[in-house]
């Protein structure tokens, strides 16, 4: 049992690694007057240089696919160095389930939403490689081998006597526990629901019409000083 949590701890790693990797393949080919320019991962992530025929063009950074680039690097990070303590290790797997999931919205949507075709000029297509969904396929498997890592490892440490709740448990526990938590909440009556919605709603008005000031203000002495 011991060799097969091992294992399933190397397999997080190394997904983990593939996923990086394969933002080093290509994501998107961009039609540009004509000519199909293939774009890698990383180059539309950090908006580097792409090959043309007129010569090597700066693209601009594409915001969400440089963001799955750093959760899946800080997911296998976390990875590395989580599994060792009882408290955080968690956060790994569920870190990297959430990188998947945004991964495969991207796979799954139109590549105009999410694939930065600037400065290219006239550019009249754009399609995702394989690449993309490859990335999302690869993460969730991260994310099952590291769930399998932990759910084995409290199943060991039951056995051997140094927990005395596997994972499971702990979550079925908190959910119980959260059930008679929000049996002893009291909600407000409607009368009270209206007077603090009101209350709120004035204290907004207020801020808002002390910030407008502030900011008119402070405007206004810029444009005096300034001399426009």
């Amino acid at each position: 049992m011991k060799t097969v949590n091992r294992i399933c701890q190397v397999l997080a790693i190394v997904f983990g690694l593939a996923g990086l990797v394969l933002f080093f393949t290509n994501f998107a080919t961009l039609t540009s007057n004509g000519e199909a320019v293939k774009a890698v991962g990383a180059q539309l992530a950090f908006g580097a240089k792409v090959k043309t025929t007129s010569g090597a063009v700066a693209m601009a950074k594409s915001a969400d696919i440089l963001f799955c680039f750093f959760l899946n690097l800080i997911g296998l990070v976390l990875s590395a160095f989580a599994y060792k303590s009882q408290k955080i290790r968690i956060a790994a797997p569920l870190f990297v389930l959430g990188t998947a999931i945004y991964m495969l919205v991207i796979a799954l949507s139109s590549p105009w939403k999410f694939v930065d075709t600037r400065p290219l000029p006239n550019v009249t297509a754009v399609s995702y490689g394989t690449s993309v969904l490859l990335v999302a396929i690869v993460l969730f498997l991260f994310a099952i081998a590291g769930f399998a890592y932990l759910l084995l490892d409290d199943y060991i440490c039951v056995q051997e006597g140094k927990a005395k709740l596997t994972l499971l448990k702990r979550i079925g526990r908190f959910f119980r526990d959260y059930k008679s938590e929000v049996k002893k909440i009291v909600w407000p009556g409607w009368r009270e629901v209206l007077k603090n919605t009101g209350i709120v709603l004035i204290m907004c008005l207020l801020v808002g019409i002390l910030i407008w000031g502030v900011d008119y203000g402070l405007g206004k002495l810029l444009e005096l000083i300034l001399g426009v």
